[in-house]
């Protein structure tokens, strides 16, 4: 079968390179010339784990074609998958022209039968959109099936969130279209993936739905960690226990400085503008954008506080994306603790292992070092933002030798409390007892 994708970003390639390594002949569509030319080569404009690899042997088995001619891609083309970017506009609303515009453009190349495939996380409502905008451009009089299949895909682990997902949603009122989905689908069922067929609208809310749960748990065991704080307890432990309850379970019960990236933020934000044009109060979704609001603010001002006069000092900041295995610094806590650092005078040092290029385009005049200890020297304090794995076991006597003060700022609470108070450190976490 032979399929195409619109859209050459994040989710866009990793559903070309999977649906090729699943034997599909795909081809891959963006209107940005260079970047094809650079994916013609094989190499991935973005860090995703074992991506460039597997893009390079689909390219070298046949499988996964790159191109800027829509037309030629999508007349050849069973099923058309839209994966363009929908950015949220000043609003929370998530931005739907890249959508519509590649709905028309397929219209007007469409010569016999397809199925149109929303991949993009886009509000409900769009799949009726695309099917006026389609039937409104279309040349000549064939049929065609829009569809919804929302993706899962966790930044860092896209490639297995793929091949091995928790399910599939299917959103569709055509038994034509299902059929043709659950064969692209097929490899999946000798996993016994669950396959949710459901209605277009219902599909374009579980993706919604999903992110704002996930996002919801995050701020909810911030807050219980703001409180732990106060009283004395430790959050870990609560998150422990009650994660303990097949009810609640345990992932996404980790406290931090707040949630970032290219989904929960623009998701929830997305939702709620929903529930307003329809007149539908989301009183806990709005909580949980309030409240991972607040969590970045305070951490950032807490630690700027604690540290005291630093106009012309150096602080040391480990981890810039939002998140580890990734890139991605959109919305990452990091930007709100290195803009308040900023303001109050600091000479920000920072290291990642993958950010540091993009978060130079942002704060090019801050000083990114070859590693931790190179961003430690000299700083009043030592801040890990990021739970990268090279940051999980520093070599902590090295770190204070290095650095001028002893302020340690443990944001994903990696170490022990009293290990790192008996080297002489002025420790702080998030959630646990400092004494």
């Amino acid at each position: 079968m032979n399929i195409s994708v619109i859209g050459s970003g994040y989710v866009g390639l990793i559903t070309g390179a999977c649906f090729a390594e699943f034997g599909l002949n795909v081809t891959c569509v963006d209107n940005d010339a260079k970047k094809i030319k650079v994916l013609k080569k094989g190499t991935v404009p973005f860090y995703e784990p074992g991506l460039e690899e597997l893009l390079q042997k689909n390219i070298d088995a046949g499988r996964m074609h790159f191109t800027t001619n829509m037309s030629e891609a999508v007349d050849t083309s069973l099923v058309v998958f839209i994966a363009v970017g929908t950015p949220p506009k000043g609003d929370g609303s998530a931005e739907m022209k890249f959508v519509e515009a590649v709905a028309k453009e397929i219209a007007i190349n469409t010569k016999s039968y397809k199925v149109i495939v929303t991949k993009s996380t886009v509000p409900v409502g769009t799949g009726e959109k695309v099917h006026k905008i389609i039937s409104k451009h279309l040349k000549e009089d064939v049929g065609f099936d829009v569809v919804s299949n929302p993706e899962f895909l966790r930044e860092g682990a896209g490639i297995e969130d793929f091949m091995r997902p928790n399910r599939v949603v299917i959103g569709t009122s055509s038994d034509q279209a299902t059929a043709i989905m659950k064969d692209l689908y097929r490899p999946l069922y000798l996993i016994e993936t669950p396959i949710v067929i459901t209605d277009v609208k219902t599909a374009e809310l579980i993706k919604y739905s999903a992110n704002a749960f996930l996002a919801t748990k995050i701020s909810f065991i911030n807050e219980i960690a703001n409180l732990c704080d106060s009283v004395g307890a430790n959050v870990q432990t609560v998150a422990k226990a009650i994660g303990l309850d097949r009810r609640i379970g345990p992932k996404f019960l980790h406290a931090g400085p707040g949630y970032g990236g290219s989904c929960f933020p623009k998701d929830t934000l997305a939702l709620l503008q929903i529930g307003k044009e329809q007149k539908v109060k989301l009183g806990i979704i709005d909580a949980a954008a309030k409240a991972n609001e607040y969590q970045k603010q305070k951490t950032a001002k807490t630690i700027v506080t604690t540290l005291g006069n630093i106009k012309g000092k150096a602080v040391c900041v480990l981890g810039l994306s939002f998140k580890p295995k990734t890139n991605d610094i959109r919305d990452a806590p990091s930007l709100f603790i290195i803009e308040e650092l900023l303001k109050a005078g600091a000479k920000v040092k920072a290291h990642d292992p993958v950010a540091m290029k993009d978060a130079k385009e942002i704060y090019p005049k801050i000083t990114y070092c070859k590693d931790a200890y190179d961003a430690a020297k000299g700083a009043e304090g030592v801040i890990i933002v990021t739970e990268w794995n090279e940051f999980r076991n520093l070599d902590l006597a090295k770190i204070k030798k290095s650095a001028k003060g002893n302020y340690f700022f443990d944001l994903r609470n990696i170490y022990d409390p009293g290990k790192l108070r008996e080297m002489g450190f002025i420790y702080y976490s998030i959630g646990r007892p400092y004494k």
